[in-house]
């Protein structure tokens, strides 16, 4: 994409939060029939994508546009969050540079809003989180990443000591609740090209944890709705590097016949021959990887000095070009190679298996995220997905419903969500709960910089001037 095409698309997605509070959301919905349902305290469990985190973030401009806050604006209810002050919690994506396009994270972070608030908080949902937590953890030590050896203080964040997931959710009372847990026990090995986990939770581990935490929360007797968990590999984050260098690296003038990758289990400093499959889809670059591209084909050992190796490990060859030569692979991390592709997919269809067939068990509503987001994603390659006047697609920035960090939902694509459990509550509970305008939504690209003093962005003479309208 042309790069002044790139920045007025960007531009007309209307997607600028800049460092401002931007708290205005949609005026809630009075008197919304909800049928054989009732709403009134809706709890949502879960993890990143419930707790509304975008961009690496959590911060209050989008947990105001939560899929459980907007369905709990579209009926009416109170819904409380642990919210954080923007820029947020540590690391927020933010872009500081249209063209080129620059995207650095903010050292900066916000302050806890509501800390104080006497119940516990309706949004449950807590970054990081997998099955195991829900019933398990009360703290960032006693999380599963926690008893590994890595605290996460997301979890002091949302439950403040107060007793796991479901004990808190128990405590409020509540009369509905969605659950969407699952994600994160595959998502982790993905992410880190397989490295850290090591692997995904075993499909019989998962199946017991899921079991006995859809045994407690059926023993509330209330009305629950759970979704299963999408195919990880389908999301920018996976999807954007490696096609792009594809047709971005002169690999002709370069004279390049094969690139080369650390498959999972190989040494260090040791790479596999790919026959540019890897620029193809069949083996994947991580967002990651975007790093170090400015390094590609050339000497460097930046992978490991920026990754607090405490030195160059033995057998990389930095005298090699990156990724061009067996000795200089591309690293494991950066990489989801054939194998590991198919152990993704392979636990999160065990896992979905596990969701649907216990969902049916205990007449949970099944919301099927992964035939949704594959519907999206397939459409992608036929022009996107109307909603609501906007064309969407799974591509990164542009595509309008995945934030910065590639895995996260915008504004908008956490209403995409929203809609998908009001359409799965009115179907069967008899209910017209009014689904959201999509078009009503801001958008989530954060810009770095504030506007003038006119309150307009600014931009570098003769930005505009190619473009054709």
């Amino acid at each position: 994409m042309n790069k002044l095409i790139l920045v007025f698309a960007l531009i007309s997605l209307l997607l600028i939060n800049a460092c401002s509070d931007e708290n205005n959301l949609i005026a809630p919905v009075k008197n919304p029939v909800q049928g054989n349902v009732n709403l009134t305290r809706l709890v949502t469990i879960g993890n990143s994508i419930t707790s509304g985190y975008q961009s690496g973030s959590l911060f209050q401009s989008a947990q105001n546009y939560s899929f459980g806050n907007l369905i709990a604006m579209q009926v009416g209810a109170s819904y409380q969050q642990p919210l954080v002050a923007d820029p947020g919690t540590k690391g927020r994506m933010e872009i500081i540079s249209l063209s080129p396009l620059v995207i650095k994270y903010n050292t900066n972070s916000g302050s806890p809003v509501n800390t104080n608030y006497s119940l516990p908080y309706n949004n449950l949902g807590i970054p990081g989180a997998v099955v195991y937590d829900i019933l398990n953890a009360t703290n960032s030590n006693t999380c599963a990443s926690g008893k590994a050896g890595v605290p996460n203080p997301m979890f002091d964040l949302v439950l403040r000591g107060a007793g796991t997931q479901f004990q808190q959710a128990k405590a409020l009372n509540p009369t509905f609740i969605t659950l969407w847990i699952g994600n994160n026990d595959v998502l982790g090995y993905a992410t880190s090209g397989g490295v850290s986990p090591s692997a995904p939770t075993p499909s019989a581990v998962f199946a017991a944890l899921y079991s006995q935490l859809a045994d407690s929360i059926a023993s509330l007797g209330v009305k629950v709705a759970v979704a299963n968990i999408p195919e990880v590999t389908a999301i920018p984050f996976f999807n954007t590097v490696g096609p792009q260098l594809a047709v971005s690296f002169p690999w002709t003038a370069k004279n390049v016949h094969n690139v080369y990758y650390q498959k999972h289990g190989e040494s260090v400093g040791t790479g596999t021959a790919d026959s540019l499959s890897l620029l193809k889809g069949t083996v994947l670059l991580t967002l990651k990887a975007a790093s170090y591209t400015s390094d590609f084909g050339l000497p460097s050992g930046r992978f490991y000095r920026e990754n607090n190796y405490p030195a160059i490990p033995s057998g990389v060859d930095t005298t090699k070009p990156f990724g061009l030569h067996p000795q200089n692979p591309i690293p494991d991390a950066l990489i989801l190679d054939e194998n590991e592709m198919v152990t993704a997919k392979n636990s999160t269809r065990d896992f979905n298996s596990t969701i649907s067939q216990i969902a049916l068990a205990k007449q949970f509503i099944l919301v099927d995220m992964n035939t949704e987001f594959n519907k999206l994603r397939a459409n992608d390659f036929t022009g996107g997905t109307l909603i609501d006047g906007i064309k969407f697609k799974t591509s990164f920035i542009t595509g309008g419903l995945f934030s910065l960090d590639g895995v996260h939902p915008t504004n908008q694509g956490q209403g995409f969500i929203a809609n998908l459990f009001i359409k799965a509550i009115n179907s069967a509970y008899n209910a017209t709960i009014p689904v959201i305008n999509l078009s009503t939504l801001p958008g989530s690209i954060i810009l770095a910089k504030k506007m003038n003093k006119y309150g307009l962005p600014e931009f570098s003479p003769g930005t505009f001037d190619n473009i054709k309208y």
